[in-house]
């Protein structure tokens, strides 16, 4: 079933939604959360969350990108429950973190600057060739680990780590050019 089928399931409050989804996505949404949470269980967990809290938003959103939205909403899961388990928080996680914390700047609590934050680094990562943004994506979205990256993209590590080196120093030149201060 196409997107547009599974998302009118869920406008239709029919349970066959969650089935579709799961049989469409997921793989996609385990491995996002998988990808962040390093553990089967936290992530079999993460994936059904995934589903309750879908058919919580959908009605009344209606989103135009459903595989965006997933990936969205279990990544903000997986994130939740890595911050409330920090007794088994995984090193990759961190590292991501302070990898990019190089180029952004950190303004947690201040809306209006968060907006602003996100809709340059959007504009940014659609100035990206295909390549350096599906990269990029991979590690800061996903936190992906770099052989995995380089793995699914069939190029070497440090051809991912040179890229998300001078992706991150683009980045932070992108985000001075708009007036945003590191």
């Amino acid at each position: 079933m196409d997107d547009k089928g599974i998302i009118e399931l869920y406008f239709e409050r029919d349970e066959r939604a969650i089935d579709e989804t799961k049989t469409s996505y997921g793989r996609l949404i385990y491995s996002v959360a998988y990808g962040i949470l390093e553990s089967s269980p936290d992530s079999e967990e993460c994936e059904n969350d995934t589903y309750l809290r879908t058919w919580e938003s959908i009605p009344p959103t209606r989103p135009n990108y459903f595989s965006a939205f997933l990936s969205k909403i279990t990544r903000n899961l997986a994130l939740n429950r890595l911050r409330d388990n920090k007794r088994r928080r995984p090193l990759g996680a961190e590292l991501v973190y302070e990898e990019l914390g190089e180029a952004i700047p950190d303004i947690r609590g201040e809306l209006a600057d968060e907006i602003e934050l996100r809709d340059a680094i959007n504009d940014f990562l659609k100035s990206l060739d295909k390549t350096k943004r599906q990269i990029f994506m991979k590690r800061y979205f996903y936190m992906r680990q770099i052989k995995d990256i380089a793995r699914e993209m069939g190029i070497s590590s440090g051809s991912v780590k040179i890229s998300l080196y001078r992706t991150r120093g683009e980045l932070r030149g992108f985000l001075e050019s708009r007036g945003i201060v590191i």
